[in-house]
């Protein structure tokens, strides 16, 4: 099949929050072409960025130069139905990776709440879902392949070059162009979800509880309101629940009033912005559905919004939170967006903002359209307080010298991107900061 590429094109994350206009964009579809694309733009002594489905919200993807897209460069190409593991094609969506396992008979462990981001730009990210005992999405990687700068490609695994392979895993694509990732997998199953309305005091005093009771557990907090709503899940073999079109609509609506159309009520009047809370967590609150792992974790965006995420160690949860409600308070922002707090369990990939801790990741919407700063700026400030991590995908402006101090492995991930990529191919300003290194 022949290479399509396009010129001088406006592209944009999926908040809209960034922007920039690339020189050239490819969209390889055999491994050929990807080396071809990567040499070229090495010897053209330009830079070259992979973007999949734009939905991180800090400048990942940013270049003036190139882009390279995988969005045709997708499916599961192996399957090893003895191990339970699968080679994919990096390109390839959540929801479409998911629905092949299940005609399989696997499924994902865990999986994040949004399945539209493509597994390579997941898992480069340290994307995640919820519960106590299950890590990030790489860690279900077991082997990967990329081309580096040279056009060469490399396979590592957990019998092979370990060392690629934590460091590949959650690379922020500096590392090269991850063209497949081996995933470990497990039989298919089913979860029952349920809501429940909670205080945040009540949630407080329960963290330890929430966190251990059930399989996945998360909630989400309402700011300037004391109102919660829980949402927990556990393995059932009950029948899938089945909603009539009737109810499939009627729930639609809640969710819309509850994430569109609360939060730009309480925008244009602040002051109902603490009704909206607690009329929304009692919205929410009392659900049950029996559902496919394939769609178990995901929640549908109403709305388009710009999110902090940091990722703390989970015994300071609680201390957090508390000084959250007092920071909000006295910032007065009166963003209505709910805080959304999950857990994660360690693993062992260099740059994971999990690595080697169990955590408590705390993520703070705020509208796209507006200036976030002043707002995001503070929480960023309480959260480093506390050791937290950020999330690779969200905005942050950590730099090297923080980031050292954070990830004992990040001298040890900066020699092999150089060793890697010495002339900076696959960097841009944004990653350049991050890894304390030159542009070239």
């Amino acid at each position: 099949m022949a290479l399509f590429s396009t010129r001088s094109h406006q592209w944009t994350n999926w908040s809209g929050t960034v922007r920039c206009e690339p020189a050239y964009c490819a969209h390889p579809v055999t491994i050929e072409q990807i080396q071809a694309e990567v040499l070229r733009a090495f010897e053209d002594g330009e830079r070259l960025r992979v973007v999949g489905s734009g939905h991180s919200f800090s400048p990942l993807c940013w270049t003036d130069d190139n882009h390279l897209s995988l969005d045709r460069f997708t499916g599961i190409e192996s399957v090893d139905l003895e191990r339970r593991r699968v080679w994919a094609r990096a390109g390839t969506r959540l929801r479409r990776l998911t629905e092949a396992l299940a005609r399989h008979g696997l499924a994902l462990e865990n999986a994040p709440d949004y399945d539209e981001q493509t597994i390579g730009g997941a898992i480069a990210t340290g994307t995640h879902g919820t519960g106590a005992a299950f890590g990030n999405l790489s860690s279900l990687v077991t082997g990967l392949r990329l081309v580096c700068a040279d056009g060469t490609v490399r396979s590592a695994s957990l019998q092979s070059d370990e060392d690629l392979l934590r460091a590949g895993a959650v690379s922020l694509g500096a590392l090269g162009v991850i063209t497949h990732v081996e995933l470990q997998c497990v039989d298919d199953y089913r979860l029952v979800v349920s809501s429940a309305a909670a205080s945040l005091g009540e949630t407080l005093e329960r963290l330890t509880e929430l966190r251990r009771a059930h399989r996945n557990s998360e909630f989400f907090w309402f700011p300037y309101t004391d109102s919660v709503v829980l949402r927990c899940a556990d393995v059932t073999r009950e029948r899938p629940t089945r909603l009539s079109v009737l109810q499939r609509t009627l729930r639609q609506g809640v969710d819309k009033a509850v994430f569109a159309g609360m939060s730009q009520a309480a925008r244009r009047a602040p002051r109902i912005a603490e009704r909206c809370g607690s009329l929304a967590s009692r919205l929410v609150a009392g659900r049950r559905d029996v559902l496919d792992a394939r769609s178990a974790y995901t929640l549908r965006r109403r709305n388009r919004f710009q999110q902090l995420e940091f990722a703390l160690p989970v015994d300071a949860l609680g201390t957090v939170l508390r000084s959250l409600d007092r920071l909000f308070k006295a910032l007065d922002a009166r963003v209505h967006f709910p805080i959304e707090v999950r857990f994660v369990g360690p693993d062992r990939n260099w740059l994971s903002p999990h690595f080697e801790r169990d955590s408590a990741c705390i993520t703070v919407p705020a509208y796209a359209d507006t200036g976030f700063g002043d707002y995001f700026a503070p929480i960023a400030e309480l959260m480093q307080r506390y050791d937290a991590r950020p999330h690779w995908g969200m905005v942050h402006d950590s730099t090297a010298p923080q980031l050292q101090r954070l990830y004992p492995r990040f001298d040890d991930f900066r020699a092999l991107r150089r060793q890697l990529d010495p002339r900076g191919l696959f960097l841009n300003p944004h990653l350049a900061a991050v890894l304390g290194e030159p542009l070239r």
